[in-house]
């Protein structure tokens, strides 16, 4: 399991798994321990959202309870936030809370 200076920040849910959960929000700054080396976030990052274990290249697959949730689209260091913004489900269509604007036809 990784930890943080505020304790506990990230949570490994598989011992196969790429990336880190996080569980307290993380500050641009704020150094995390991650498999015993400390890293240097350079995100805000939310709870919930993903943080890469290791450095990862782009299309490598991502996984998280010990199976392969997605890819990456771009490539990520150590630390770095991993989420819709740099990965894509190889699954499900990603959905997000941007709405597109219909036209509607008036008769």
């Amino acid at each position: 399991m990784a930890s943080t200076e505020n304790k506990n920040a990230l949570i490994l849910l598989h011992p196969a798994d790429n990336v880190l959960v996080c569980i307290r929000h993380i500050q641009p700054g704020d150094g995390v321990t991650i498999d015993g080396a400390e890293v240097v976030s350079a995100d805000a990052i939310q709870v919930g959202h993903k943080v890469a274990r290791a450095d990862l290249q782009t299309g490598e697959k991502i996984y998280k309870y010990g199976a392969a949730i997605g890819s990456l689209l771009t490539s990520v260091q150590r630390g770095e936030h991993v989420h819709m913004h740099n990965m894509q489900s190889d699954y499900i269509p990603s959905h997000t809370r941007t709405r597109q604007n219909s036209q509607r036809s008036e008769s």
